[in-house]
């Protein structure tokens, strides 16, 4: 092969370039792998001297179909970065160009630009080509572009049959990010779990007044995973969702109440306390609404009316009454105070057990307002010397900060723990329904091995083994199921029984628990007859 000669070749590019002869330029182009890197950047910067509309796809060109050679000369492809960001026209020229048949550098570089004026051409793109890299390029480009013009083009490719074009398109959708692009992705939804938290995620983003409101749906999903999620997402939302959410408490349904009311409790706007209050004035025939409704008022500042809380104090479930102790506590005054002594004084049944939630409770204000009654200590001793250890220590180092030694010294001198006691496992995201597990458990003859967390319970679960666990469905990081399944990994459902506690009473949903091992099913409120009831079935209570 005769030899190169450097001379000719940039005198063959110059006339090239005058002429607008982009195949000879290509064939001169074709051989510069073959010359040394001083003449290499000679004839490449002659090559940048040329027209624009010549000049780039060349060096396109020398990117595509040289790619080894374009990898050791960066200048081809700086050249050609800044060409195009210099003269966007020429890019958007360029994308409708046929004679370019690879244009992924110009397609990233719209999309770096943001250059809505690419719209069209990218359209036109997607429509004649079948490379499903490219496609997915357009789209990821079209979303960075975020257009309004490409919401329908990208909706069609939220049906396509490869699953990578479907979540590429729900997150350029979701880049756009226009109501027109979320009533889209909300239509999406319903067949895909995976695909629609992906989606609940972008939401969750967004934040616009649809967005919010299919978060808000979701509460109502028989996915406990995708309610989870919702929940979460919808208390790091915060103020922002609490109108949609406030909407909720005017329905019927009781899960949904149960799980607005917890979102709006750790959300903890104060715009929310008179529809909870109006909830509970009707007072809710499913006790675990009036239990929710009392947990989440018992994380907000009542100003004014805290006295209508006392109600609570005599509902017909214990749990209810815990609640509404948390509540009084959380918000007391002097007017609660004399009513709750008024409630206590006639020393009936309803006073023994209201006596008995306060202890239990541990609620502080309300204990301390009370202890010098003689009434209250006579009602509160037939339960102290008795309560679990962690209730007594609490009120014996209250008392004695209060110097009230001799009270604090009666419920030592009649503590009566017995032998040691069969350790039982509860798993709960609230700390209201934990601290009711402490004292009914205890109550049983069990020692309550309590978690807030699942990850610690299955620490603790992977080194001890319990008679039984008890655990919630619906849990932040991990539901209940997912709690299960991972139980199960570590015993057999006859060598560890686990009984699901929950609200929920959706069918899908305790089947898909009976699906990953749980052995029974508890719909809460419990007490200690109904837990005794439930724990009976499988071990001696």
């Amino acid at each position: 092969m005769a030899e190169l000669n450097i001379e000719h070749m940039i005198e063959e590019i110059q006339a090239n370039i005058r002429t607008g002869d982009m195949l000879k330029a290509r064939l001169v182009l074709d051989h510069l792998g073959a010359i040394d890197k001083k003449n290499q950047n000679r004839l490449l910067y002659e090559l940048s001297r040329g027209d624009m509309t010549f000049t780039v796809p060349l060096l396109n060109y020398l990117m595509t179909a040289h790619q080894d050679l374009a990898a050791g000369l960066p200048i081809i492809r700086e050249t050609l970065i800044s060409h195009l960001i210099a003269y966007p026209e020429i890019l958007i020229r360029c994308l409708t160009d046929p004679s370019i048949t690879d244009k992924k550098m110009m397609i990233e570089i719209a999309g770096e630009l943001k250059l809505e004026e690419a719209t069209p051409g990218l359209i036109a793109l997607l429509a004649e080509t079948g490379d499903t890299a490219t496609i997915k390029l357009i789209i990821e480009t079209l979303g960075l572009i975020a257009d309004p013009e490409s919401v329908n083009t990208l909706t069609d490719y939220l049906y396509a049959a490869d699953r990578e074009l479907i979540m590429a398109a729900i997150r350029a959708l979701g880049q756009v990010g226009t109501s027109t692009a979320m009533h889209r992705l909300a239509e999406r939804m319903g067949t895909d779990n995976e695909l629609d938290l992906i989606i609940l995620g972008i939401f969750a983003e967004v934040q616009d007044q649809i967005s919010l409101e299919k978060l808000n749906d979701t509460l109502r999903s028989h996915y406990a995973h995708m309610r989870i999620y919702a929940k979460d997402e919808l208390v790091r939302i915060g103020v922002k969702a609490v109108p949609v959410l406030i909407e909720n408490l005017k329905e019927t349904d009781s899960d949904l109440l149960v799980h607005t009311l917890n979102v709006l409790g750790e959300i903890g706007d104060e715009s929310v306390i008179m529809p909870i209050r109006t909830l509970l004035n009707t007072v809710p025939r499913n006790p675990n609404v009036r239990f929710a409704a009392y947990e989440a008022l018992a994380l907000l500042p009542l100003r004014k009316g805290a006295y209508t809380l006392a109600a609570g104090l005599t509902d017909s479930e214990d749990h209810v009454c815990t609640a509404a102790a948390r509540a009084i506590d959380r918000n007391f005054n002097e007017i609660l105070a004399a009513g709750i002594k008024n409630m206590i004084r006639p020393q009936s049944d309803e006073s023994r057990h209201i006596v008995k939630i306060i202890v239990n409770a541990q609620v502080d204000n309300i204990f301390l307002s009370l202890v010098n009654e003689d009434s209250f200590r006579e009602l509160a001793l037939i339960y102290l010397p008795h309560a679990h250890r962690d209730i007594k220590n609490h009120y014996i180092a209250l008392l004695r900060q209060e110097g009230l030694d001799d009270f604090a010294g009666r419920i030592v001198g009649d503590e009566r723990e017995g032998g040691a006691r069969v350790k039982i496992c509860a798993i709960d995201d609230s700390r209201m329904i934990l601290n009711i597990y402490k004292a009914t458990l205890h109550e049983l003859g069990f020692d309550p091995v309590l978690f807030e967390f699942p990850a610690g319970a299955l620490e603790w679960l992977a080194r001890e083994k319990p008679a039984l666990v008890l655990t919630d469905l619906n849990m932040p990081e991990m539901s209940g199921i997912d709690l299960t399944k991972k139980i199960r990994a570590l015993y057999l459902a006859e060598s560890l029984p686990v009984i699901m506690v929950t609200t929920q009473s959706d069918v899908q949903d305790h089947e898909a628990a009976t699906e990953a091992g749980v052995n029974d099913i508890l719909i809460k409120p419990f007490n200690a007859e109904s837990l005794r009831r439930a724990m009976g079935k499988f071990i001696q209570v």
